[in-house]
Order: structure tokens, then sequence, then C-alpha cells
């Protein structure tokens, strides 16, 4: 008996490994050889491909495709019809399925809807990517970018509050009080 829930209406092929607590809504497809954690939430019309790797608590929204070639570390958020690709170059006359870039979205990290994510890059931990951004590149840990093609304009905590530093590179949390320090363009969690 299957410790995960699936809508009636949801395709979940033979083959894919889905963890414990986790919820399919409405019209979504679950193709063999992936793997999706505990506890996350598919939402409605949603395309998991062969091999994806989704965490644990991974929350994908309504409308989202993650492509083959995408892993996705614990508590990622995929926000409404964001996309992935996993060919730079496609044409329809010519396969290129030996040839998918892989793509990895760190722990924590956030993608707002209707964002593209570009294969081949990696998406740091706790990054935030906005709305309708367009990732080109690899993002750093913590940042927070916008715009198309993306662009940096600064840094966010765990709890998705932008970080302001003050003189030695040090910056408090609102929320959670978590303390980060911002040397050499790279930013860690101190406390």
């Amino acid at each position: 008996m299957a410790a995960y829930e699936a809508h009636g209406t949801a395709v979940i092929d033979p083959g894919c490994t889905i963890g414990d607590g986790t919820r399919i809504w409405h019209f979504s497809h679950i193709m063999p050889g992936c793997t999706i954690g505990r506890n996350c939430n598919i939402g409605q019309n949603v395309v998991i491909s062969p091999q994806v790797v989704l965490g644990n608590n991974v929350k994908v929204q309504n409308n989202v495709s993650v492509y083959t070639g995408v892993t996705c570390g614990d508590d990622v958020f995929l926000g409404p019809s964001c996309v992935f690709t996993n060919v730079v170059n496609p044409r329809s006359a010519v396969s290129r399925k030996d040839r998918y870039l892989k793509t990895h979205v760190g722990k924590g990290a956030s993608i707002g809807a209707n964002a593209t994510i570009v294969c081949g890059h990696t998406i740091g931990e706790y990054a935030m990517i906005g709305a309708g951004a367009v990732v080109i590149k690899d993002i750093p840990p913590y940042a927070l970018v916008v715009g198309n093609p993306s662009s940096q304009i600064g840094w966010v905590s765990e709890y998705g509050h932008r970080l302001s530093f003050n003189e030695k590179g040090i910056a408090t949390c609102p929320e959670s009080n978590q303390q980060y320090l911002l040397e050499g363009g790279v930013v860690t969690r101190i406390s």
C-alpha cells in the first residue's frame, strides 16, 4: 500500500520512487525512474520526468515542468509555472537525449512563478529566484536574483528576508535573528 496520496487523475508510471507523506494533485504525470522524497507536494498539472530527483519537503506548484537532468535538495520551492530546460540548443529534428545537461537546485532555494532555469547550472542553497527570471548561469547560495537575463540584486536569509550587511560584513535576519557573514562575495550563516 502506497504511503503517499495521489489524485485519481494523476498518472504515476511504474518504476518511480515516492516518499511517505507526499501528495500528488490533479492531472500530474510522474514518469518512470524519478525519485520524489518524503512530504513533498506536487501541484496540479506538473510533469516530473525520468531520473529527476526531488529531496524531502519539496513544494512544486501548479503547471511546473521538471525535466530529466534536474535534482533538487530538501525544502526547495518551485513556484507556479516555472520551467527547467535540459538542452541548450533544441531542434525537433535532432535528437540530443544523450546530451542532457544537469541542473541542481540547492537545499532551501526558492524559484519564483514563471521563472525559466536554463540547463547546466547550479542554484545555491537558500537562493531566491524572482518571478519571471531567466537563469543562465550559476547562482551562489543566499543570492537574490531577478530579471531576464537574471542578475543578482542582493542576498537573502534562510527565511527569505533581504539582508543588509554592516561595515563588518554582518547581517541579521529580522525574523529568525540568524546572523550571516558576507566575505569575498560569499555569504555564510554564522549563527
